[in-house]
């Protein structure tokens, strides 16, 4: 199999099992409107991947990054943030009064990004040094995760009440800061735990 097969394989896999979670996810969502605002990045990825998979196919790596966090927004908008079953499960082992899922949402909000963003950069060669690309990278993400916020700020401003169980918030006051703070996170982690395997993909792609 050559190195543009894998890809395309694994978006018509990933897609099709994104699907079906999609599905299950929208059957009884605890709150529509929250299921519909959280998997909204899904529905938009999707067909992105689909228009750019010939002319600009992604590494493997990539791909399933993409549908793992497509995953964990699929869950979330299911049971809302707060109320994920596995989330409850780990707050109750370690004593917490806040479900964690919700930083685990962010974390990845950082960490896939983070590699969408380098991966792009590397391919165009828009960055020379190493280090003014994990800066640059680790800014991107940031930058997404602020982005974000400020759409659930204006979904708070819209929908008065009714967007709480999007926000997430827990009663946390600082929410909106931990939230970046995680994304920021995860997109250190991505850099100095998968840079080089990244880099092995997208050699390999573009041989």
């Amino acid at each position: 199999m050559n190195a543009r097969a894998m890809p395309s394989r694994l978006l018509l896999v990933g897609t099709v099992l994104t699907l079906a979670v999609l599905v299950w996810s929208g059957i009884r969502p605890y709150d529509r409107a929250t299921w519909i605002m959280e998997v909204a990045p899904v529905l938009i990825a999707l067909p992105i991947l689909w228009l750019t998979q010939r002319r600009y196919p992604l590494t493997s790596l990539l791909y399933i990054l993409i549908f793992l966090h497509a995953i964990v927004l699929m869950v979330g908008g299911a049971y809302t943030y707060a109320r994920v079953l596995i989330g409850i499960e780990v707050a109750e082992w370690f004593g917490w009064q806040r479900n964690p899922y919700d930083r685990l949402g962010h974390f990845f909000q950082g960490f896939v990004p983070a590699l969408v963003a380098r991966e792009i950069l590397l391919r165009g060669r828009y960055v020379q040094g190493r280090r003014m690309l994990a800066f640059i990278v680790a800014c991107i993400a940031l930058a997404i995760s602020a982005s974000y916020e400020l759409i659930e700020w204006a979904a708070a401003l819209a929908l008065g009440q009714g967007a709480d169980e999007f926000l997430g918030t827990q009663g946390d006051p600082w929410d909106t800061q931990m939230d970046m703070f995680m994304a920021l996170i995860g997109a250190i982690v991505a850099l100095a735990t998968f840079s080089k395997l990244h880099d092995r993909h997208v050699r390999k792609l573009l041989r």
